[in-house]
């Protein structure tokens, strides 16, 4: 089925030219491959743009980060769109709220800003799974990224949602989007299937009309750029601050021996990983290649202007020769700051672009105001093994052998996994995942008391001890699905057999934990009794619940939380989820949260699962600047 409707689709089309694209009207947007450059009504164009994405900032703040990037003199945007932000359940797309695409767009357009736009299906971004729904994992044979019919006819159900909600939007319907990518940097993926690019051409023909620019992207090797690029797709390239342009370039010619040159990604700074030091890349270095490339007449688009926040569970990760998982800050040290400043790096980067088009005139718009509200105690609410009938009020799924995230349909954040030890454990008894089946982390005690944890790649081994029949729950938390490489299929849970000495456990109760639907809700505040915080004389290992609140003080300013001497764990600010945070194992030390989030009036609630183990001193701090580097950070 799916096969005759692309052969129909292709045929369709295949009246298109390969080179130029169709006029509307007296807005046009197409290539010259004559003059090897991007026309624009007809005229050369070349684009200064930056890389901006919506679902990592707030939709209150997305006019003014607009607005510095049109100041900044940019005259685009690169625009990424996460299936799985929009599609989280199969079948029911959103597109309001902060997930507003057409709102987005039109603010883009108010501001004056051209949008090249990345629908993929798949998006890598450093966002969960590569922008990839989870909910295709269900069918734990599918081969995504490939024309797998399974797979095909998931992503052309989406696509036939989401590109004709911006076929409105194309430059030559009235709209800012001036073209538009296929995939992303597929020559980097090892499936290298050139019918599965095909099939997405033809969707995106058929959706979108004949006279956009479609275009792809892949990183700087032959071997990329060819399994990544394809007839009737422009070829673009991407490097950053450590290459050669004139190599880069070269390369680019090889295959597209006339048009613009591109670099569609020009790396601004670096993702973080946790355990790893704060990314930076020099700000003398970004300025001084991009005004060579802009010299050559290549169009740039800056990757990240600003990167935002992994708010929630969005964070990806990568798995080369271990899993590590992307921190909850994406500030990727870009001209603007995660929360939307301007920086020295983006003043500089301001100079060159002004020696080569006409920058607004006016100061750049100031910084959002920043308050520390100082110091919140919090108090216990209690152990997760206690708040089951709260966080998983339909109860749990009994099986007899374990089950993953995707299996009992629970996609994001914990599940908690319990049984009955089989016989008595005297003395410590090894506890095995012996596939590396953690995915990612276990927290397990045992009556409720904690005994550690298991870790993906890293600890694939704890002992523990009990009597026959004490339950032991494992607290399973998903650090976010790996977003690039060959291990995109990332299933999370308890992949396989846990193994207790010499016993296989078996007879389990699996608890799907829906924290952030309870927490909307207003608990645990709208339970507790207002009392005064009580001093804990000892403090509680494992996973915990806390709460406070944050009196109002009549402002909603920008604050960053600071988590001084907790472990692990995550943050909720007034229902909210901030996201993770890391303290012992670094380098984020502190979460951003908006000043929108906050009331001026009423308590502000703040909700911490601890995982690990609280400090004596059950206290948060709220700064103004971030820490994103252990001891330091930009502000």
């Amino acid at each position: 089925m799916t096969a005759k409707i692309f052969f129909v689709l292709a045929v369709n089309f295949a009246y298109l030219a390969v080179e130029g694209n169709l006029i509307n009207g007296d807005r046009s947007f197409s290539i010259d491959y004559k003059s090897n450059s991007f026309l624009k009504d007809g005229r050369p164009f070349q684009y200064i743009s930056g890389s901006i994405h919506y679902s990592r900032i707030p939709r209150v703040y997305w006019r003014d980060r607009l607005l510095k990037m049109y100041m900044a003199g940019l005259n685009a945007v690169q625009v990424y769109v996460p299936w799985n932000y929009h599609e989280t359940v199969q079948g029911e797309p959103i597109f309001t709220g902060d997930r507003d695409l057409g709102h987005f767009l039109d603010l883009a357009n108010q501001t004056g800003l051209l949008v090249i736009l990345r629908p993929g299906p798949y998006i890598c971004a450093e966002w969960e799974m590569g922008g990839l729904p989870a909910w295709l994992l269900e069918k734990p044979n599918i081969l995504l990224r490939s024309s797998d019919p399974d797979y095909m006819q998931a992503v052309s159900n989406w696509l036939a949602v989401l590109l004709p909600t911006v076929k409105p939007w194309l430059y030559t319907s009235m709209g800012n989007i001036i073209s538009v990518q296929v995939e992303n940097e597929y020559g980097s993926y090892h499936a290298c299937d050139y019918n599965y690019i095909r099939q997405l051409l033809t969707l995106f023909r058929y959706f979108l009309g004949g006279d956009v620019v479609l275009f792809t992207t892949d990183g700087n090797t032959d071997k990329e750029m060819s399994c990544g690029s394809l007839q009737g797709l422009y070829a673009t390239i991407d490097f950053g601050t450590d290459t050669d342009i004139t190599t880069a370039f070269k390369r680019q010619r090889r295959f597209e021996p006339h048009g613009p040159l591109v670099n569609s990604e020009f790396y601004t700074g670096w993702l973080d990983h946790w355990g790893e030091g704060h990314a930076e890349v020099d700000q003398w270095k970004v300025s001084r290649m991009l005004g060579e490339m802009l010299a050559l007449g290549a169009n740039v688009n800056m990757y990240m202007f600003e990167g935002g926040t992994n708010f929630g569970y969005w964070n990806g990760a990568d798995h080369d020769t271990r899993y590590r998982s992307v921190v909850t800050s994406y500030d990727y040290d870009a001209p603007l700051t995660e929360a939307g400043d301007p920086t020295e790096k983006l003043l500089l980067i301001r100079e060159v672009i002004q020696q080569f088009r006409d920058v607004p005139v006016g100061p750049m718009p100031p910084a959002t105001p920043k308050f520390a509200y100082g110091f919140v105690t919090l108090r216990k609410v209690g152990n997760i093994s206690s708040l089951l009938n709260t966080l998983s009020p339909q109860g749990p799924i009994k099986s007899q052998y374990l089950l993953t995230f995707e299996e009992v349909k629970q996609y994001y954040g914990y599940m908690l996994y319990r049984t009955k030890l089989p016989r008595d454990l005297w003395e410590p008894t090894p506890l095995i995942s012996p596939l590396n089946g953690v995915h990612d982390r276990a927290y397990i005690t045992i009556n409720g008391v904690f005994q550690g944890l298991l870790e993906r790649d890293t600890t694939l081994v704890m002992n523990v001890s009990g009597k026959q029949g004490d339950t032991m729950d494992l607290l399973v938390e998903n650090m976010g699905r790996v977003n690039f490489g060959s291990k995109i299929n990332d299933h999370k849970g308890i992949l396989g057999n846990l193994i207790l000495g010499r016993d296989v456990l078996t007879d389990w109760e699996i608890y799907p934990l829906d924290m952030d639907g309870a927490i909307a809700g207003g608990w645990p505040h709208s339970e507790a009794p207002q009392a005064p915080p009580a001093h804990q004389k000892e403090p509680s290992a494992g996973p915990v619940f806390y709460m406070g609140t944050l009196q109002p003080n009549g402002l909603a300013w920008d604050t960053f939380l600071k988590l001084n001497n907790w472990s692990k764990g995550q943050v909720w600010i007034n229902g909210v989820n901030l996201g993770r945070y890391w303290s012992t194992r670094g380098p984020q030390q502190t979460l951003y949260v908006p000043g929108p989030l906050l009331s001026t009036t009423k308590p502000n609630n703040i909700t911490v699962l601890e995982l690990e183990g609280a400090p004596q001193a059950l206290r948060v701090l709220f700064m103004d600047r971030p820490q994103l580097n252990n001891t330091t950070g930009r502000s």
